[in-house]
């Protein structure tokens, strides 16, 4: 009998998923047809005779911010013999999240969704989750989450349990849908019996929109239903209070909790609740309060972690000083902690907001060559004090080298940020720039905003970049997208 045929591991001659996501950018084209599937597959075939699961995944969140591409390369890989790639679930999450993203609910994100019965693979506990968070944060319509939910037994065969209604929950509250989270649990209490995990997502929904009230009235319900508060139940109310301005209730409930916490054991405050706090109070101006719990919290028995570092280094950052920032930094590096893209990427912008831009490219190189990424974030913080501080050409060097791949591709914040300093001299050649911007995000499968979009052409047209504009209004007549959200 045959032997089933599984990919073929990578060897030591193969190309890096950074080499193969170059190879994809540099590609001819990024339309979405069968022709261009079957011809990047055959590109990829030659240079990578295994495209092993982890690799594949590797490439499509180093193409996250180019969507068309990384779509290209997902179909690329339905194509591909058995022996070099097998699709995987997640693989197909991933190009689930990037379709949605483009606001392809009914064409590009049922065909990818499909996928699954035609290959014969389980949805995973983030299929479903992920549409959810999709359609309730970029639709704005949180009822498209919901009528999917309610149809996943009918189209999908999917069971509608806790877990996955849960999942429906923290996607309306964290699109900032509270109020309709709620009365779905009103409406369906019978169907889904409320756990735990249920009130602390509504908790956390009424946090976002500032309505500690209703949180704490959560607290008062599960003890009603005989379900005892965790500790992250706490923790979100905590951070709730700070989110809320009301930082005076917020260190009473931390009070509160150390001091029922001699008793029990979970509402004793933990890593989580001493970052929360020394991150809240910090940010409102205490700083000398938050540094005096940060010195304390070893003795309480919970050692920091780097993202209680990376808290008080931002803090410090914000409302204090940045060489007391570096210090900390440092420190943390002698004790042995090992700063994350976080850590470098706070006192990155630190450096900059204190005017010393070199230094903090200087500690972005740092950070490469500690084998730590900077991320799109990173960039980003580098490009906009560049600009700010008149340095236009490297901050468009450090551009050209996002546009390249070489840490990470530029996403919507980078364009906007380019293209609102594109108007502080008005030159011919800027608005040129920002037209380019404009059209590159859009292929790139970003959406500009309206009044930015127009702006763009108003500069144009007062620069005597008639053609440039001209090409825009062609591109705003080739995408529908474009055509059907912004009107000129």
């Amino acid at each position: 009998s045959l032997s089933p045929s599984y990919p073929t591991p990578a060897t030591a001659s193969s190309p890096t998923p950074r080499q193969i996501a170059a190879l994809v950018l540099n590609y001819p084209s990024s339309n979405l047809t069968t022709a261009s599937a079957r011809s990047l597959s055959a590109s990829l075939l030659a240079v990578a005779p295994a495209l092993p699961t982890p690799v594949a995944n590797r490439v499509l969140k180093l193409l996250w911010h180019h969507a068309p591409r990384a779509l290209l390369f997902f179909h690329s890989l339905l194509h591909l013999p058995a022996r070099a790639h097998a699709v995987s679930p997640c693989t197909i999450d991933l190009a689930l999240d990037l379709s949605a993203r483009l606001r392809h609910p009914r064409q590009l994100t049922n065909s990818i969704l499909a996928l699954f019965p035609r290959l014969r693979l389980p949805f995973t506990p983030r299929t479903f989750p992920i549409l959810f968070e999709r359609f309730a944060a970029s639709q704005r319509r949180p009822d498209i989450a919901v009528r999917l939910f309610l149809s996943l037994h009918r189209s999908h065969r999917v069971v509608q349990d806790l877990p996955l209604f849960n999942s429906l929950l923290d996607a309306l509250g964290k699109s900032r849908h509270a109020s309709k989270a709620a009365s779905l649990v009103r409406a369906l209490e019978r169907r889904f019996p409320p756990d735990v995990v249920t009130y602390n997502t509504l908790a956390d929904g009424w946090c976002r929109v500032k309505d500690t009230s209703r949180a704490l009235d959560l607290l008062r319900q599960m003890a009603e239903s005989g379900i005892t508060p965790t500790k992250t139940t706490y923790n979100i109310i905590l951070k709730g209070f700070f989110r809320a301005g009301q930082i005076q209730h917020a260190w009473n409930f931390f009070l509160q909790m150390k001091k029922r916490g001699a008793k029990d054991e979970s509402c004793k405050p933990d890593i989580i609740s001493y970052t929360t706090i020394i991150h809240g109070l910090g940010v409102a101006g205490q700083l000398d309060k938050a540094r005096k719990l940060f010195d304390e919290m070893s003795k309480e028995g919970c050692t920091p972690s780097v993202a209680t570092y990376n808290a008080l280094i931002q803090v410090i950052c914000k409302k204090g000083n940045v060489e007391d920032a570096v210090t900390v930094f440092d420190d943390m590096v002698r004790q042995d902690y090992v700063p994350n893209v976080v850590t470098y990427t706070v006192l990155i912008r630190g450096l900059c907001h204190a005017g010393k831009i070199d230094r903090a490219m200087k500690l972005m190189e740092r950070m490469k060559d500690e084998g730590c990424e900077p991320v799109v974030q990173t960039y980003n913080v580098l490009i906009r004090y560049s600009f700010e501080e008149g340095e236009i050409e490297k901050a468009l060097c450090l551009f050209e080298r996002m546009s390249k791949g070489e840490d990470c591709l530029p996403n919507q914040d980078t364009y906007n940020i380019i293209i609102s300093a594109m108007f502080v001299r008005k030159r011919a050649e800027d608005m040129a720039t920002a037209a380019r911007m404009v059209m590159e995000m859009v292929e790139r499968g970003y959406l500009p905003r309206r009044f930015m979009l127009n702006r763009v052409l108003n500069g144009l047209m007062l620069t005597g970049n008639q053609q440039i504009s001209r090409d825009l209004l062609r591109m705003q007549e080739k995408y529908r997208r474009l055509r059907r959200e912004i009107r000129l």
